[in-house]
Formats: C-alpha cells, sequence, structure tokens
C-alpha cells in the first residue's frame, strides 16, 4: 500500500474514511498476481474502481532472456511449399523486427523428417501443386534458387505476384491434406533436402534469429534405440557449411503411441539424448552446440512420469527442459472462449507442475516453454488470428516472466493454419503487431507490481474473477531510446467498461508514454487488423515497419484503459535501481 502522502489532497479526502481498511486489505504480490481487493463501499463512494498502482523498482523479481519472445516454424512449410518464400523480402523483414530470438523448426512433423542431400528442388518437392501449372511453378523455383544462389550474405527475393498466387492456391489444397493428417494423427512422410535446409538457415540468419532445429526421434533400432545415421548426415552436413544450429530430439514423446503404436519411456528418451550430445561433441562444430528437451506435452500424469524418467537419465544433459501448452481445442473454440479469467489461469498451475519435476532431479534448471499457442488443431479462422486472440497471447508473456520461464516460443511465425503471426499474404496479424510492440518496450528484468483498489460489491453467488492484469518490467534497451532506469507496464483490461489507474509511490509524477492497441475496423474482437493510439498499423512497404509512435500524457494523469483492451505504458525517467544496470 502506497504512503498516503502519495496521493492528491483531494483523493487523500475521497480516501480518509476507509484507509485503515484499505490498509490491511491492500495487495501487495509478485508480478502477475494482480487482484483489486473487494471491499465494502464507503458512504459517498458510488460503484466505481479506482485502482492505485506502484512498482517495487529496488530488485527485479525475475529475469528472462533477451531471447524470451521467440519464434517457431513447423515442417509443413515444406509440405504446402512455404519453405520456398523465406527469402521473400517482408518476410524477412517482419522476422527481423521480432530480433533477437530464437526460431524452432519443430512440430507435428517432426518426427517422420528425414534429411536427404539433394540440391534440386524441383526433383523433391514436399507436395504438388495442381497439374496444370506445376511444371512452370516449379521450373519458377528452380530459376529463382539460381538466383539466389548469386548472391552474397543474406539471399533477398521479390517474388513476381503471379507465383505467390500459385503458391497460394498449391498451400490452399494441401491445407486440407494438412489438417486431414492433424486430426487422423498421421502423417506422411517427409523430406528435407541441403536444399531447403539452405533456405531455412538463410532465413534465420538474414533475420537475426538463432535456429534450433528437432530431429527425429522415431527412427528407430530394433532393440528400440535411436537410429542416428540419418540426424549424422544432416549434422555433416550442416557442419560443413558452418551453420551456427542448436538442436532438439523429437516433439511430443508423450504422443508416439498414437503416432506409431511404439511407447516411449523417459528413461530410454533420456539416453536417446546421451547419445545425441555425444553424436555432437564428435563434430567440432557442435562440440559445444546447446541441446534443449524433451518437448513434452501437457503435464498430465503420465506425461510426468515421463518428464520424471527423463530428468533422472539427462536431465543435466539438456541446457534447458522444454514443454508444449495449447489452451483452447481449436474445433470448438468461441470468442468468448479468449476473455474468459479460468483458461488464462491455466498456465500457472502447468508451470508449477513443470517446476516441481525440474527442480527435484536438476535444481536451478532452466526451463522453456515451446510450440505454445491459441488453439490447437491448426486453430481456427477468425478467432485464433483475431484480436481476441492477443489477451491470451499476451497474458501467456506476463505469466510465464513473472514464473520465471525463461523462453517462450510462438507457435508459429508463418505456416498453415490459423495460430500463426503473419498470414499466407505476408501481412501482420493483431498477435504480430502485439508481440512487436512487446519486443521494443518490455525488457528482461520482472518487477513486482503493487495493486490497491475499490471493487463494486458482488453479486449474490458470484465469484469476482481477474480481469484486470497487470505486469511490470525495465523498459527494452532496443528499439526506442529510452533512458535506463524506465518501466514499462502492460495491461489486458477483460472488463466491459473502462477502468482508471493512479501512478502512485515511485510512479507519482512521471511522464508516461501511452501505447493503446484496439481492433481497427468494424469487425470488434474479430478484427484481423489493429490500430495504435488510434492510427492503423500497416507496412509502409515491403522493407519496412512502422513507427510505433506513442501517446505522451502529461506527468500525473490518471491512466484511463478502455473496456476490452490491451496496452503498454512506459513511465520514463524513474531511474529505478532495478533497470539501471545490465
Amino acid at each position: 500500500m502506497p504512503h498516503p502522502g502519495s496521493c492528491p489532497p483531494g483523493l487523500l479526502a475521497l480516501l480518509a474514511p476507509w484507509l485503515a481498511l484499505l490498509a490491511h486489505l491492500s495487495l501487495s504480490s509478485q508480478a502477475g498476481d494482480r487482484r483489486a481487493v473487494p471491499v465494502e463501499k464507503p458512504p459517498g463512494v458510488k460503484g466505481r474502481t479506482l485502482i492505485l498502482l506502484d512498482v517495487n523498482t529496488k530488485s527485479p523479481v525475475r529475469v528472462t532472456s533477451e531471447n524470451f519472445l521467440s519464434l517457431q516454424l513447423d515442417p509443413s512449410i515444406i509440405h504446402d511449399g512455404w519453405l520456398d518464400f523465406l527469402s521473400s523480402r517482408r518476410l524477412v523483414t517482419l522476422a527481423r523486427g521480432l530480433a533477437p530470438a530464437f526460431l524452432r523448426f519443430a512440430g507435428k512433423r517432426t518426427d517422420v523428417l528425414q534429411f536427404q542431400n539433394l540440391k534440386n528442388p524441383a526433383k523433391s518437392r514436399g507436395g504438388p501443386g495442381p497439374d496444370y501449372y506445376l511444371k512452370n511453378y516449379e521450373d519458377d523455383i528452380v530459376r529463382s534458387d539460381i538466383a539466389l544462389d548469386k548472391q552474397k550474405g543474406c539471399k533477398i527475393a521479390q517474388h513476381p505476384g503471379i507465383m505467390l498466387e500459385l503458391q497460394r492456391e498449391k498451400a490452399a489444397q494441401m491445407h486440407l491434406v494438412l489438417l486431414k493428417e492433424q486430426f487422423s494423427n498421421t502423417y506422411s512422410n517427409l523430406t528435407l533436402t541441403a536444399r531447403s535446409l539452405d533456405k531455412l538457415y538463410n532465413f534465420a540468419d538474414c533475420s537475426g534469429l538463432h535456429l534450433i532445429f528437432a530431429l527425429n526421434a522415431l527412427r528407430r533400432n530394433p532393440d528400440n534405440s535411436w537410429n542416428s545415421s540419418n540426424a549424422l548426415s544432416l549434422l555433416k552436413y550442416s557442419a560443413s557449411k558452418k551453420y551456427n544450429i542448436s538442436w532438439e530430439l523429437g516433439n511430443e514423446p508423450n504422443n508416439y503411441r498414437t503416432l506409431t503404436g511404439r511407447t516411449m519411456n523417459g528413461s530410454q528418451l533420456g539416453k536417446d539424448y546421451i547419445q545425441l550430445k555425444s553424436l555432437l561433441q564428435l563434430i567440432r562444430t557442435y562440440a559445444r552446440a546447446s541441446l534443449y528437451g524433451p518437448s513434452i506435452g501437457r503435464p498430465r500424469k503420465n506425461v510426468l512420469a515421463l518428464l520424471e524418467g527423463f530428468m533422472k537419465v539427462a536431465g543435466r544433459t539438456v541446457d534447458a527442459v522444454t514443454w508444449q501448452h495449447y489452451y483452447i481445442d481449436g474445433r470448438v473454440a468461441k470468442v468468448t472462449d479468449f476473455l474468459k479469467t479460468r483458461l488464462l489461469d491455466t498456465l500457472s498451475d502447468q508451470i508449477r507442475k513443470i517446476q516441481k519435476v525440474v527442480n527435484t532431479y536438476a535444481p536451478g534448471k532452466k526451463i522453456w516453454l515451446e510450440g505454445i499457442g491459441a488453439t490447437s488443431a491448426g486453430g481456427t479462422n477468425n478467432l485464433s488470428d483475431s484480436y481476441a486472440a492477443g489477451f491470451l497471447w499476451l497474458n501467456t508473456l506476463g505469466i510465464l516472466a513473472s514464473q520465471g520461464i525463461e523462453v517462450v516460443m510462438r507457435h508459429s511465425f508463418f505456416d498453415h493454419g490459423h495460430n500463426h503471426l503473419v498470414d499466407q499474404n505476408f501481412n501482420p496479424l493483431p498477435d504480430y503487431w502485439l508481440s512487436l510492440l512487446y519486443k521494443r518496450l518490455v525488457g528482461p528484468r520482472v518487477l513486482a507490481v503493487h495493486v490497491a483498489g475499490l471493487q463494486r460489491e458482488p453479486r449474490p453467488g458470484r465469484v469476482i474473477r481477474d480481469k484486470l492484469r497487470i505486469y511490470a518490467h525495465c523498459s527494452s534497451s532496443h528499439g526506442h531510446s529510452y533512458v535506463r532506469g524506465s518501466i514499462t507496464l502492460y495491461i489486458i483490461n477483460l472488463h466491459r467498461s473502462r477502468k482508471k489507474i493512479k501512478l502512485v509511490g515511485t510512479l507519482r509524477d512521471k511522464l508516461v508514454h501511452q501505447y493503446l492497441l484496439q481492433p481497427h475496423g468494424t469487425d470488434g474482437l474479430h478484427a484481423r487488423s489493429v490500430q495504435l493510439n488510434g492510427q492503423p498499423l500497416a507496412m509502409a512497404d515491403d522493407g519496412t515497419l512502422p513507427e510505433l509512435k506513442p501517446r505522451p500524457l502529461r506527468a500525473g494523469r490518471t491512466l484511463v484503459v478502455p473496456p476490452l483492451t490491451m496496452s503498454f505504458y512506459v513511465v520514463k525517467n524513474v531511474n529505478a535501481l532495478a533497470c539501471r544496470y545490465r
């Protein structure tokens, strides 16, 4: 509870009848726990919510990685042909905007992926396009590859419009095939050629992303040990090209029984990881390469048992322990799902379960969340790619940072389905702009938030849920020129009414820059475009992201957060001790 002297005189007079009561009820918590306290309405105060907000600036409660918000690409981009277009200047520009970050190449098809050291892409296509344009389309790809080979350094392409139209038509047809495979949980074999790996690495390198490649774990010997022959071929090729890559083995091993009928226990998976570590140490380029895993699914009882077996054998072999999470079944999602606080809170329980196992066998081991998405099953059109999905995404970032998860990888930057950040017209979706703002404004140091306020008396039988979520970090040193010591707040308002927040204590009477993200157009929460402080966000051209202009607020002004919105506020010149030094 801030000291009463930090309140303006008029406000102090209003609050006087209940200050004593509020003092022992007010909330003081770690960042990420922000529940306003319900109290009796004092005389003369109407049913309004006044929120007093302060931040502990002395020391951070958590510190995440500089690459905290990272990205994932699914191997399905080989199948539907989009991998050939990763050299697009527009895609590289969009990815570069989210650097520094990891780029994980993994997904449901990781364990049906095999490497072939082939160069001619026309003879090794993942799936054919419509017959009437297949030959010309493939010839165009070959000509594009030849032109790229002549470039030095980053290989960037400007694909003709007709070529992109043909690719979109092919991808639409392949999308039906990919969905059928996903719903049946039966996946056809997929080939990654040397040419395709070159394109993947070029995209990551040109975008300032560090590539993490997940190898196929389901190539097994008769005794059920991992067959590393194909992985060794890929490793040798990558080493010959001096590619700087980190590695994983497999994806969601808890699902292997449904994929192949073969059960994989944690102990065997741990032995496979030790085998991979030994393999990496035999190759000079990768002797010190990082290794991550086991990339398990949602931590149910059987999955936690697998993780325990893995940690006993290989817990000290991996550089970070990884798992995945999807909030909603994409086949039945509704827009109201994205506003449910119970849904937003499900992640915290999963984090605690993972942390308990990891800390039992390897205390202090870093934990990463991979493959995070709003919905499973490829997402839902006009929902998981809409403004509404941002509530889940921003809350995920806040919860993970405040609970000590070092890195989160968003599935997916760009591919089939509707969980991605960029659509197949290479246009950024709402979650992209949200991610860009986060990258530009939010630094890795997490601060404790202190909140107190008045809440309307709840109706009988109704539980007050936390619909106003406030997180605080030291401001990012990248992007905008905010001096070290500034603080960034990011706020989710799930209420259907605006909320007023008064900055007090160390934040009192400081200049504030507002970045208010709202739907653009008439589609409301279903909108696939957004506006920042009232101005639509769009790329200026294929090589230029728009300037993210703040709205300056005068010192001491109350923050007014509109209903059903997400916003960032940079409190300038706080000179926070927690933020002044690296």
